[in-house]
């Protein structure tokens, strides 16, 4: 199977434990990892390119923080500009049909912030949802999310942790 990671930071390297730890991981175990930060600093996406990268894979990781409970900027723009109708959905676009995606999303507050109850009164899954609803225009398999929370206050010992769970999940098959 194979599995291409596709990285939305904005500073992968001085900005992020997580994003920085989890995408070194991967390449290390030799996945596919693609900062998209620093392919498209302009936001002028190469979409043709994208798009190939993204038929050639099986199963697409999607790894980002989530920034005032939304995804980065060029996320948001990469899927306006390679999930294009007549490719990715529509009545002759399938190119991804039956393709997993896993989302690996990471948010700076508690799990416990992230409660109807809690202090932002919105779930991760609801933070979620206007990603995951992509499955329905295209057909892709969206598998449980990879979630980190806390990570303004995660220990080394917790960042490990999450670094080994994210490996096994990326090898299995």
């Amino acid at each position: 199977m194979k599995t291409t990671i596709f990285t939305f930071h904005p500073d992968l390297k001085n900005g992020s434990r997580i994003n920085a730890s989890l995408a070194k991981a991967a390449s290390e175990a030799s996945f596919e990892v693609r900062d998209v930060y620093r392919l498209y600093p302009d936001f002028k996406i190469d979409v043709t390119a994208e798009q190939t990268v993204l038929e050639a894979s099986d199963r697409i990781v999607l790894q980002f923080p989530i920034y005032w409970y939304q995804t980065p900027a060029l996320l948001k723009q990469w899927f306006d500009a390679v999930l294009e109708y007549g490719w990715a959905y529509g009545s002759t676009g399938n190119a991804l049909r039956g393709k997993e995606v896993l989302l690996v999303a990471s948010f700076g507050a508690g799990a416990e912030d992230y409660q109807l109850d809690g202090r932002f009164h919105t779930t991760v899954e609801e933070v979620l949802k206007p990603i995951a609803t992509i499955q329905y225009h295209t057909g892709l398999l969206f598998l449980e999310p990879f979630i980190t929370t806390g990570t303004l206050n995660l220990s080394d010992e917790g960042l490990n942790e999450q670094v080994e769970k994210y490996l096994n999940i990326l090898s299995a098959e």
